[in-house]
């Protein structure tokens, strides 16, 4: 008998899991179930071409309209899921009642909000970025001259500023570590971003608290510091990390911590749910962890898939990243959890360098900025459980190639 097979979410996670989950099974009964009223789009360009208008909501799509009749695949759009009942193994959505024999949980993430007790997070011109609803918002306030704060030095607040900036804006960053990027790369990369952000014209304030947010007239007007005088702003971005949407999990008694807790084979505590992409934790190097990327996305997307026809291998993510801001182009292999030295290599072009990242000696992760030389080879020698020492990497003399062949 064919399976049942439902999908809660409905972004890179949920399709890369349908595509792969139909490759595999011809005959399954596939029903995805989205919040949204779009069918299924891409999130990384919202920060970035799809804000200005160079990328259009069709061109967002990650399948055409026709793919999902001709791979017979249930769309549900507009559908909140309210409750999960495991024992029956039902779901509800929008009050009607939906039984599985598997079910994926692909909810993603959100960011997070400014803490209600700083104020002002509410007024008309803050905002978020997670949606084409956040998108189109911010697209209509893009005016040249104008002034933007970006709350927050991670990768999507410095990619907004990138294209602030470039549309004419006046943006400053504030950023409440030491350093911008601080939780996720090294001392060298945060200096290299910050001296291109700067070079465009940004403002980066590090070591900076958002006191709260002033209005006039109900929208924002100004922003208030711990520290430093008041600024007048126009626009507010909001980027200070994301929450993994795992509430309906939990309601119904799935394991969570930081997200819901799957295993290697990437099952919940109940054997016929799984859970992938960001809303998923799962064990990595001796940490439970969380990888919010595209590369997680599909790749644990479609170990899932394989699992429920039989796959028995454990998930082992060989991760990768990347973000550009102007004409910088950063590319992350392996995860530096733990990093304990970092060398620099020179870029094999002007304008490029690459940071590689030791624990105990072993090689873990490099950066490579506008340097796709290092980056490649970098994550073959990761894929290949192959190392490097910090000599070779930062010996622009050393032949990578020599590692991997």
């Amino acid at each position: 008998m064919s399976q049942t097979i439902l999908i809660v979410g409905a972004g890179q996670t949920a399709i890369a899991f349908a595509a792969k989950m139909r490759q595999l099974d011809e005959t399954a009964k596939i029903t995805l179930i989205g919040e949204e009223p779009s069918l299924p789009y891409q999130r990384p360009p919202l920060s970035k071409k799809y804000m200005t208008g160079e990328m259009d909501a069709e061109r967002l799509l990650l399948r055409p309209d026709d793919w999902y009749e001709e791979n017979r695949i249930e769309c549900l759009t507009s559908k909140s899921v309210e409750k999960i009942d495991l024992a029956n193994k039902q779901l509800t959505a929008n009050g009607e009642t939906l039984s599985f024999d598997k079910l994926m949980i692909a909810t993603g993430s959100r960011p997070r909000q400014l803490p209600e007790a700083l104020g002002g997070g509410s007024l008309k011109g803050v905002y978020s970025l997670r949606d084409l609803k956040d998108a189109d918002a911010i697209g209509a306030e893009i005016t040249e001259g104008k002034q933007a704060l970006i709350i927050g030095g991670g990768y999507i607040g410095l990619e907004a500023a990138a294209v602030l900036s470039t549309k004419g804006m006046k943006v400053r960053v504030i950023e409440m570590a030491d350093r911008i990027l601080q939780r996720v790369a090294a001392k060298e990369t945060s200096d290299f971003v910050r001296a291109k952000h700067k070079s465009h014209g940004v403002e980066i304030m590090e070591g900076v608290s958002l006191k709260s947010l002033e209005g006039d007239h109900g929208r924002v007007s100004k922003a208030l510091f711990q520290e430093g005088p008041a600024l007048n702003v126009d626009l507010v971005l909001v980027g200070i990390g994301v929450l993994p949407n795992m509430e309906i999990a939990k309601e119904a008694g799935l394991v969570c911590g930081n997200g819901i807790e799957v295993d290697d084979l990437t099952r919940t505590s109940h054997p016929d749910i799984h859970a992938a992409g960001d809303v998923a934790s799962f064990e990595y190097r001796g940490n439970r962890i969380r990888l919010e990327s595209v590369q997680n996305a599909i790749d644990q997307a479609e170990h899932a898939a394989k699992v429920i026809v039989g796959e028995t291998a454990p998930y082992l993510p060989y991760p990768w990243f990347w973000s550009d801001q102007y004409d910088m182009k950063l590319q992350i292999a392996g995860l530096n959890l733990g990093y304990d030295q970092t060398v620099i290599r020179p870029g094999s072009r002007e304008g490029g360098q690459s940071v590689w990242y030791f624990q105990k000696g072993k090689f873990i992760a490099v950066d490579a900025i506008n340097d796709s030389k290092a980056y490649m080879f970098g994550k073959k020698i990761l894929e290949l459980g192959r190392d490097i020492t910090p000599d070779q990497a930062s010996d622009a003399a050393f032949d990578l190639k020599s590692l991997i062949g």
